[in-house]
């Protein structure tokens, strides 16, 4: 299907309910995130794909089974078909805003997506912190450092 000229530089991929089952390897976040999705949305994912989609910025997004029937129809019969996703305002809709779907998000999840966030870089933010630790540790425990 993703083979199609039609959905060539889609970034946003709809599928079926428990998207990702099978796929607890980061590498398949990677390898959509690769090919140029930013975002997937399903009725349900597996747990540890939705985790691993967070933690590697593809957002995952959870509509009603209804909701993305209809997304996958409409996709289906309507070249050139296409959605906007607004994170801030936790939306999917047409372009023409004709249609609007509402998703949660975990607010602590939605702000690392907002801020580019991941855990090295939300790590990285106490650097002055790590620093002095270790600089304590050096003085602390010199035999440590030889």
């Amino acid at each position: 299907m993703l083979n199609q000229a039609r959905y060539k530089g889609a970034s946003i991929l709809v599928a079926r309910r428990n998207f990702g089952c099978g796929s607890s390897r980061e590498h398949a976040a990677w390898a959509l995130a690769e090919y140029g999705f930013r975002t997937v949305i399903a009725p349900s994912y597996a747990d540890i794909f939705y985790d691993n989609c967070c933690k590697n910025g593809l957002l995952p997004v959870v509509l009603a089974e209804g909701e993305v029937d209809r997304l996958l129809h409409d996709v289906a019969a309507f070249h050139g078909f296409r959605l906007v996703v607004d994170l801030d305002k936790q939306v999917v809709a047409t372009t023409d805003g004709t249609r609007t779907m509402r998703f949660d998000i975990d607010p602590f999840r939605k702000y690392c997506f907002l801020n580019g966030l991941d855990e090295i870089a939300l790590t990285l933010r106490h650097s002055d912190k790590i620093h002095a630790f270790e600089e304590r540790r050096r003085a602390e425990q010199p035999w440590l450092f030889r």
